[in-house]
């Protein structure tokens, strides 16, 4: 992604040869995802003052203060490069103008008036400090009225997406972003919470990257045992819930993966669907729970027979995008690291697109040398973390680790049961509803938030 070393100093001797010559080169950054009115006018108005220089901000810069571009990099770098005006697209390696405005030191940079104020005032106090030492300005433009970035984005989201473009995404936003936060959704109403719920921070916005299909808490939410006794189809009607109402990516739990002739069958549909993964545990014979450990049977599938699933799977898989990821389980059966890492090999040497270790230990010390050693053999390979036991280290702790993703696993469906008992019992205790109104949301709420509702 970007440009390469030989033409970043091609672009570089470009704006130092266009400075010598007297011609200005003014810059501007954009995400380019969304090219409305307002962006056509901040580059006429760059054009009227010089050569305009974009600075493309990659998805990794995106993804660190904003969600995940509908179009990849490539895709608008073609859109931006084709619109009148623009004289050269460089890539911006960061959400921060200033390691591109050090690079290239253009006469001027130009930006919307919008940055006075929210999470941008102290880029923007930053920028003005570098221009004026670089002997450059900064040009601010009144932003475009009657256009609203956040509305358009909403109205995007609202059309959905499709399959393809679904699928892909997870891959995406490993290249763009560690780590990938994903919580657990097993209805369309928590997969919409997951889907528009945003917070912002210092560093931007932060919201969940994409959802987690639980086969756990499938199976809770039907009053059925964690055993797998939820069959496929099943479980597919509840995901299509989840589908018909959301955009971002899923991972599917897809338990042992059943035998491996069924299992190709499972990869094919998930992956016609547009999920982006399916996770399947090394344990044989009846599934039962992992956070139980060693107080029930955990027996762990041969090495060899797992591998040959794996293998079977990718094989089936149309898509180079579906990931087909590994879980151990090996730290939950009483086995020690050296042991996991062994299977970790031999699965990845199958075929194996990430590796996900599990365990119920709450000091975290054995996920944690897993992960050291695992990332001494493996730098690249997903590494994915559920931290329900060990729920005390933040996410950038775990990520020092070595952590790709991190999987709230349960955590939709464990806050629901407590706020309905809560309520139940608040009805049954004073015989009417009055009391209950206080812990329920209105009524004319819960309608809007389901598109085309009211």
């Amino acid at each position: 992604m970007g440009e390469t070393v030989s033409s970043a100093r091609a672009v570089a001797g470009a704006v130092a040869g266009a400075m010598a010559g007297k011609e200005k080169i003014i810059y501007l950054g954009l995400r380019g995802d969304i090219v409305h009115p307002g962006i056509i006018n901040i580059i006429r108005e760059a054009e009227k003052r010089g050569r305009v220089l974009i600075g493309l901000l990659t998805d990794s810069a995106i993804v660190s203060h904003k969600r995940l571009p509908y179009l990849t990099y490539e895709q608008r770098l073609e859109v931006i490069s084709s619109i009148k005006g623009v004289d050269r697209v460089v890539p911006q390696e960061e959400w921060s103008y200033i390691p591109n405005l050090k690079k290239y030191r253009p006469d001027g940079i130009i930006h919307g008036d919008d940055w006075r104020s929210g999470v941008l005032r102290a880029e923007r106090e930053a920028v003005f400090a570098l221009m004026k030492e670089q002997g450059g300005e900064v040009i601010e433009i009144p932003y475009t009225q009657g256009v609203n970035s956040a509305a358009f984005h909403e109205a995007i989201r609202a059309i959905g997406t499709t399959p393809d473009i679904r699928l892909k995404s997870l891959r995406r936003l490993l290249d763009a972003k560690r780590p990938v936060r994903i919580m657990e959704a097993h209805s369309g109403l928590s997969g919409l919470i997951i889907e528009k719920l945003e917070i912002e921070t210092e560093e931007g916005l932060r919201g969940f990257d994409g959802m987690w299909s639980s086969s756990l808490t499938d199976s809770v939410s039907k009053g059925k045992p964690d055993i797998e006794a939820v069959d496929l189809t099943t479980r597919l009607q509840d995901l299509t819930n989840i589908l018909e109402c959301t955009t971002k990516p899923i991972i599917f739990d897809g338990d042992t993966g059943g035998k491996s002739e069924h299992f190709v069958f499972t990869v094919r549909t998930l992956e016609r669907n547009g999920v982006s993964a399916v996770i399947i545990e090394d344990k044989a014979g009846l599934k039962k729970n992992s956070l139980f450990g060693t107080e029930v049977n955990q027996n762990l599938a041969p090495v060899p027979e797992f591998a040959e699933k794996i293998s079977a799977g990718k094989r089936a898989q149309i898509t180079k995008e579906f990931m087909i990821i590994a879980r151990l389980e090996s730290l939950i059966a009483g086995e020690t690291t050296a042991e996991a890492l062994a299977r970790a090999r031999a699965f990845v040497a199958a075929g194996a697109d990430g590796i996900m270790i599990h365990s119920k230990e709450k000091s975290g010390d054995d996920i944690r040398d897993f992960c050291e050693k695992f990332r001494g053999e493996y730098a690249e390979i997903p590494l994915i973390l559920v931290p329900t036991t060990y729920s005390r280290f933040t996410e950038r702790e775990l990520a020092s680790w070595g952590a790709s993703i991190i999987i709230y696993a349960n955590h939709m469906l464990r806050a629901s049961y407590p706020a309905m008992l809560n309520v139940a019992r608040s009805i049954l205790e004073h015989e009417r509803a009055m009391e209950a109104d206080k812990l329920c949301m209105p009524i004319k709420e819960i309608i809007e938030l389901i598109p085309g509702g009211k």
